[in-house]
């Protein structure tokens, strides 16, 4: 089973071409043949959920001034350059200058090699995609900006040039919702945790987010409207049955089969929650707060493991603890549709040369391996409350972490690291928990990763994915440490 996304993934792309305007007179049907290659690369970016803006062919420096306010008002999160054929920097300079965004050079030619015994300069010409790359490049660096990336290859039957572009599509819907992200920021630190201290300036600074102050009172009128024994509780409580097993306890004393109790407070809270993200317009939460013990409060914000659980699944990343940073490195991993989450380290199995990885949530359940399982837990250690608790083991095979941390200057680091998830026994605590296996073994790897500065949270998602996160956080001027 897989729990569908509330919003689809989108960002704003734009795309032009370039070639050398005096080719045209000289070269009868040239430009048609080059505009036609464009319209094969604009259906493979429409392919990845992309709104295309495409602002035609820039053959000469004229052309890329007018070109230019057109770009900057179509508030892009990607550009494509496609280099048609040999064109002159003049058509990319004043652009390059201006460009706070990610500029990818496409050089896809249409043949393989060149048909030399038939060989003209016609064809030539329709091949030169690569001829200008290093010249704007160069101009880039002269302009003060990095040289933009290169996806260079074939038009057609290139598997490697097409997931280059598939991958930049996926940093755009990452760049795309990052800076118009609406981030919930609820409760409090956990007490004495100075790692989850976050300044809500410094998110909007280096990311767009806007970090907003949510009440946890808030949530009191929205639950007490709420009918236990009406349609919607019911249909919050078929979707995680049908979604979750319930076993019966196994070795923890703390854990017990879900109880009937535990369920409807779930499915109360999972309702009060989706309805207070939609009237306060969230895209992601990251809360902590105890209230009084006994209150009403107390219930609503300690039961919203299920809810947010659900909730991370479909693309609304939940961090417990007040952790904003982790809340960010799960929408990044759920944008990069690689999973995304909320985790940290458990006891290291030195026998297996493993450390589980895991938390008592929430988590992304479409990389679970298998049906996730929900028991009630007499108590939530560490923390005041009780009930469901979500536990699950993620899909065997690789595996990627994105902790955020903050540096000694205040400034946001992503530390990554990849592995693999390794078949494994993991404790019956109704919480998630994962055999991390990674190299060149366990102890030198977690010492590595201590030694980095991360905070003790990361997100957590499936396949290897480093250098698309290094993508990502050079298009945000982020530093990054690969372990």
């Amino acid at each position: 089973m897989k729990i569908e996304r509330r919003k689809p993934l989108t960002a704003r792309a734009g795309i032009f071409g370039v070639g050398l305007d005096t080719y045209w007179k000289q070269f009868p049907g040239l430009l048609e043949d080059l505009l036609a290659k464009k319209e094969t690369l604009k259906h493979k970016l429409a392919a990845h959920s992309l709104e295309l803006f495409d602002f035609g062919m820039i053959d000469n420096a004229e052309r890329a001034a007018e070109a230019l306010p057109k770009i900057e008002a179509a508030d892009l999160d990607i550009l494509f350059i496609d280099m048609l054929t040999y064109a002159t920097s003049a058509t990319y300079g004043m652009i390059a200058r201006r460009m706070q965004i990610p500029v990818i050079l496409v050089a896809l030619q249409p043949l393989q090699a060149m048909d030399y015994e038939h060989a003209n300069t016609y064809m030539q010409l329709c091949n030169d995609d690569l001829c200008s790359v290093p010249e704007f490049t160069g101009v880039a660096v002269r302009m003060g900006r990095r040289p933009p990336p290169v996806v260079l290859g074939m038009l057609e039957n290139d598997a490697i040039a097409d997931a280059e572009l598939a991958e930049w599509c996926r940093v755009a819907h990452v760049l795309h919702d990052l800076r118009r992200a609406r981030l919930g920021h609820m409760g409090h630190v956990l007490e004495a945790m100075l790692d989850m201290q976050t300044d809500p300036t410094a998110v909007t600074a280096a990311f767009g987010a806007h970090v907003v102050q949510c009440e946890a009172d808030e949530l009191l009128p929205i639950y007490r409207e709420i009918d236990p024994a009406g349609a919607e509780v019911a249909e919050m409580k078929k979707r995680i049955l049908s979604f979750f097993d319930t076993p019966d306890p196994v070795s923890d004393p703390l854990t017990e089969k879900l109880t009937d109790a535990d369920l409807e407070t779930a499915a109360v809270a999972a309702v009060a929650l989706e309805r207070y993200v939609a009237m306060k317009r969230l895209d992601g939460l990251a809360y902590y707060y105890e209230a009084e013990p006994g209150s009403l409060l107390r219930r609503i914000v300690t039961n919203f493991i299920v809810g947010n659980s659900l909730l991370t699944a479909a693309g609304f990343p939940m961090c417990g603890e007040f952790d904003i940073k982790t809340c960010i490195a799960m929408l990044i991993l759920d944008r990069l549709e690689i999973g995304g989450s909320f985790a940290e380290f458990h006891p290291i199995d030195f026998a297996r040369d493993t450390v589980l990885v895991g938390h008592d949530g929430p988590h992304h359940l479409n990389i679970a391996n298998g049906r996730p399982v929900i028991r009630s837990l007499k108590k939530y250690h560490g923390k005041p409350g009780s009930g469901a608790g979500v536990e699950f083991n993620i899909k065997t095979g690789p595996i990627t972490m994105l902790s955020i941390s903050v540096n000694a200057q205040g400034k946001f680091k992503f530390i990554v690291a990849e592995g693999e998830s390794v078949e494994g026994p993991i404790p019956p605590t109704g919480n998630t928990n994962t055999h991390g296996k990674f190299q060149p073994d366990v102890r030198t790897f977690l010492k590595r990763w201590a030694a980095a500065g991360p905070t003790h949270h990361f997100a957590l998602g499936i396949g290897h994915h480093a250098e698309t996160i290094r993508k990502v956080a050079d298009a945000l001027g982020i530093e990054i440490e690969i372990i």
